[in-house]
Formats: C-alpha cells, structure tokens, sequence
C-alpha cells in the first residue's frame, strides 16, 4: 500500500479565513446591539440610572465612601464611577461596559472549545460566534444593560483554567466572579467536587476570598463601611420574597398562599441545598469508584468534557430549585450548554435549544409585556427541567465511563499521548510493499 493512498490529514484551519469570520462575527454581533442602545429598561430607570446620577454628582470615585446608594459590590461600582469621567451618556455607557465583556466572555468560549481540538478551531469559532449572537446575550447587554456577562466571564475564564490545571488562577478568576455578582456561587458545587475527589488542592481556593477581599480594598480607602462591604449580599438576599421572579424554576409549579410564601421559602433554600450536596456526593462516589483513571501523584484526571458537564449541571440545577430566583439567573446556564453542545455535538446538540427557549421565554415574559400572555411559564420551567434531566443523565453517562488513564491523559491539554499501538512484524512488511 503507497502513502498517497492514506487518508490525508486533516489541515488546521486558514488563520486569514479565521480572521475574518470572526470578524464579521464581532460586526454582526456588535450591531445587534447598537441597535438596542437606545432601549431604557425599568432597571435603568429604577436602579442603574440613579446610580450613576449619584456617583456623577457626588464627585465620581468619592462617591462610593457611602455606597448606600446602591445594593450591588463595589467592583461594578468601580466601573459606573470610571464611566463618570468619560465623554459618554449614561445609559449608553453602562451598556457598552456590558457589550465589550460580551467579546471578552466569546472569547473565553472559543479557548475552551478550541482545547478540544487546537488544530480545528471553526468549532470553537462557532460555538463563540453562537454565545455572541445568543438572544439572551444580547438583550441582556445591549437593552438591559444587566452585568451578567461581566460575572459569567469571570466564571468561565476560571474553567478555562480549571482545564489548564491552573487551580490558583482558577480561584482568583472564581473570587472576582463573586465580587461582581453572588449569582457566581452557583459554580462552586463544581469547585466542591474537585477538591473532594483531589482534582484541585484546597489551598488553591483561599484565592477566592483573598481576591474578593482585595477587590473592596479601594472602596475601604475610599472610606466606605467595612461591615456594609461584606454583607452587601445578606441585603440583597432579602430583597425579594417571592418565590419566583419570572425563573423557570421548580418555583412554576408551587402554588401557595401569600402569607405562607416565607415558610416555603426557607424551606425551599434547605431542600435545594440539601439536594445539591446529594448531587456533589454522588458525582464524589462516582469519580472514586473509577479509581484506576488516576495521575501517578493521586489526582483524578478528569476529562474536559467532564468538568464541563458538572459545571453545567450545577448551573441549572442550583436556580432552579432555589426560590427567589428572577428570570437572568439562568444566564451561566444559557453560555454553558453551548460550550458542552461543542464537546458532545451528538449527544447533546439540543442542550442549548432547551436552556435557550426557557430562558428567553422567561425574558419576553417581563420585558415584552405584549407578548407575556400568550408564554406560559409553567412550560418554560418544563423546557429548563428536560434540560437539568438531560445533563445530568449526560454527566452520569461520562462518569461512568471514565476512560482508561492513557486515554483520559490524551484528551487534557498537554498532557502525554498514549503509546502508538505495535503493529505486528508481518503487518509491517505488508505496508512497507
């Protein structure tokens, strides 16, 4: 057999065509937007607007010695108050900081993609391309004006890492995620895993805390409270006592009286913690009962599309059984099943269909008041649970067949390549004719 008969390799993708898919990617992605600069939220209106008038009339950073004004951490204060000194009106202002980490966090999306197969990167083109253009992403930047994509790039900048086996820059990603938004927590069941089953050493996530910690430190100098700074999120948690906020959430399908609305409330905290932790037990039983798949120093090598799949099923499934949730707490949830849809493409192709149409049900529900009589949230929170079912039946299948070590080594980055099979001598000569 001559080599010109051989299949031919496959040949890594043009860096110039690259450059400019992804560039009329960005222009196209960066339109949608524009177009909704002009949209004025309730949450512009009620909270972000007053915000910024406050720190634009009280002398910028000085403003924030008293960040009572405000029931956010002071990380997005900082950026309101930079914005304050630019030559740029309010509403377009907050927008635009959202939109540029909207690029930062496709950006994140095709480095994790692109590990898979570093030398075929049109599918991490395309699954960047696809968070970009994600209604849900784009409402939430370019007309609400929300910061979700700034929190959510930080959490999946720290799974990037998390797959590099960076740990530390991992936590210190994950803490500057939870300064920015307490809707990070809803990763750190993933953060449990690992450390239990010894993926990551527990060391490594005191950088959580050190990093939030230090991100208060400007506003400590500013002057501001240090109590009110580290309790800023136990107010939050009491802002809202409703069961749920337009979430398709477990919440759908309870109905209660008014005044029993608390009780059910703390219990429904108990019951999905409760659950959770049942969660973390079993994926920590399941890695430890595949206890040959281990690196020579004890270390569980999970594959990529492991930590990828109890990422995106701790995403779901924590806002969806807390209460009290609003309809943007599935936006990590929203990035995540496209980024899984890209490891697993044929088994999990319609992830991101189901996690998408629930939560952009649950958006048109309060933003599109015209149309919010003919969505049912009821189906909403059924489309979110066939996803929760259909990742953790995902995740339980890769779990369960975790692979032999040589091969779990092959699918990390950098790590060693199995040995190329012998081929017997006859075998040999055959192919040398």
């Amino acid at each position: 057999m001559s080599d010109s008969t051989a299949e031919p390799r496959r040949r890594a993708t043009d860096p110039t065509v690259l450059t400019l898919a992804a560039t009329t990617a960005v222009g196209a992605a960066l339109l949608c937007r524009i177009l909704l600069l002009d949209g004025e939220s309730s949450d512009y209106f009620y909270f972000l607007g007053p915000w910024y008038r406050y720190i634009a009339e009280n002398g910028g950073f000085a403003a924030l010695s008293d960040m009572e004004f405000s029931d956010y951490n002071a990380p997005y204060l900082y950026l309101m108050a930079a914005l304050t000194y630019l030559p740029v009106p309010a509403l377009a202002g907050i927008k635009w900081v959202s939109i540029l980490f909207d690029l930062a966090l496709a950006s994140y999306t095709f480095r994790i993609v692109a590990l898979r197969r570093p030398r075929r990167l049109r599918p991490a083109l395309g699954a960047a391309v696809v968070v970009l253009l994600l209604p849900t992403v784009v409402i939430n930047s370019g007309w609400w004006g929300q910061a979700d994509a700034i929190f959510t790039t930080f959490l999946v900048g720290g799974l990037y890492h998390l797959l590099r086996d960076r740990p530390w820059w991992a936590g210190a990603f994950f803490g500057i995620a939870l300064a920015f938004k307490l809707q990070a927590v809803f990763l750190f069941p993933l953060l449990l895993v690992l450390v239990l089953v010894k993926r990551i050493p527990w060391p490594s996530l005191l950088a959580v805390p050190a990093v939030y910690l230090a991100l208060d430190v400007p506003a400590l100098l500013l002057g501001a409270d240090p109590w009110k700074l580290l309790t800023v999120y136990t107010r939050q948690t009491g802002t809202y006592t409703q069961l749920t906020l337009n979430a398709p959430s477990v919440y759908q399908f309870v109905s209660v009286p008014q005044t029993a609305e608390g009780a059910v409330r703390s219990v429904g905290v108990l019951i999905a913690g409760a659950t959770v932790l049942v969660l973390v037990g079993l994926a920590v039983r399941s890695v430890r009962r595949a206890g040959s798949a281990v690196e020579r120093d004890g270390r569980p090598l999970l594959t990529p599309a492991t930590v990828l799949l109890l990422a995106t099923t701790s995403a779901i499934a924590v806002p969806f059984l807390l209460p009290s949730m609003h309809e943007r707490y599935f936006y990590v949830a929203d990035v995540l099943s496209v980024i899984v849809a890209f490891h697993r493409p044929h088994r999990l192709w319609y992830l991101p269909i189901l996690v998408q149409a629930s939560s952009l049900g649950s958006y048109l529900t309060f933003i599109a008041p015209a149309v919010a009589p003919y969505l049912s949230m009821p189906a909403h929170g059924m489309l979110m649970l066939l996803a929760l079912l259909a990742v953790l039946r995902a995740t339980a299948r890769e779990l369960r067949g975790v692979p032999a070590p040589a091969a779990v080594r092959s699918a990390v980055p950098g790590g060693p390549r199995p040995a190329a099979p012998r081929i017997p001598e006859p075998r040999q000569a055959e192919l040398a004719r």
